[in-house]
């Protein structure tokens, strides 16, 4: 399986998450807590949102493990952004290739997923032949986590991405319940347009890989005066995590089993996911 981070707030330095944390993304690539593997090397995945435009997102993805790519290491002291997302891989089966590294992009849209489709070779060609037509060329690579990422698209993640990420979930299982899998689907996923940030956590068996959120960072202020990082960021800062970049007390919260979360300014939201029949 793989980690991944979304933030979103005030614009930060890469490095002030990427590495500045005492359980890091690239700590945890080489010495994960909560993950099936305890190293996640198979390549990694950086999306970013300049501030003066935010309709084209920026990758920089790279088959070689994150905790030793200078390329990596250089862009995070020197690129400043209010929402990132960053992914460590660890393939569940797939060619570790560039185009296999998350994020996964599409017009304004960034992906990403920790997880897999339980028996991909056998529906692979079922759900590509659900994908739209026009959006089919764009399918770069050969993961399970691209083509969830093309079918919501195609089922309107534009317009109302919780429905067309219950809806991907629905054909999905279908498929791989029409193929003798009892249990098709481990998910959790982030997807953005830039603004809003969605989380998703779910599994067809219920034993949904671990997602954390962090808590409002005015009550953390008044748990922990001390710390001068919550002094520096607004009260809308966000972090969505595969596993806590630290021990803060009170810093973390788990996202319920079967529930989505949506970031943005103001207020966010916890919904309960339930996938949408095929």
């Amino acid at each position: 399986m793989c980690r991944w981070l979304a933030y979103s707030g005030t614009p930060l330095l890469l490095d002030t998450i990427l590495y500045k944390p005492a359980h890091s993304l690239i700590d945890q690539s080489l010495h994960s807590r909560l993950g099936v593997e305890t190293t996640n090397g198979d390549g990694f995945g950086v999306g970013w949102y300049p501030q003066e435009d935010i309709e084209t997102p920026a990758l920089l993805r790279d088959i070689g493990p994150a905790w030793n790519n200078r390329n990596l290491r250089e862009i995070a002291d020197h690129v400043r952004s209010p929402l990132f997302f960053a992914h460590i891989r660890a393939s569940t089966g797939t060619a570790v290739q560039q185009t296999n590294c998350h994020p996964f992009r599409h017009g304004r849209w960034m992906w990403m997923h920790n997880g897999a489709i339980t028996g991909f070779h056998l529906i692979r060609r079922e759900l590509s032949l659900l994908v739209a037509p026009e959006l089919y060329s764009d399918i770069e690579g050969t993961t399970d986590s691209e083509m969830m990422f093309y079918l919501a698209v195609t089922f309107g993640l534009d317009q109302d991405p919780p429905s067309a990420v219950a809806r991907m979930v629905g054909v999905v299982e279908r498929s791989g319940r029409d193929h003798g899998v009892e249990f098709p689907l481990q998910m959790t996923i982030a997807v953005t347009d830039g603004e809003r940030v969605w989380a998703f956590r779910y599994s067809s068996q219920g034993a949904s890989r671990s997602l954390f959120y962090s808590t409002r960072v005015d009550a953390l202020r008044k748990l922990h005066p001390d710390a001068a990082f919550l002094q520096e960021v607004s009260d809308d800062t966000r972090l969505i995590v595969s596993e806590p970049l630290g021990d803060l007390p009170g810093a973390w919260n788990e996202v319920p089993e079967s529930s989505y979360g949506v970031v943005r300014a103001g207020a966010d939201e916890l919904y309960p996911f339930v996938p949408e029949p095929a």
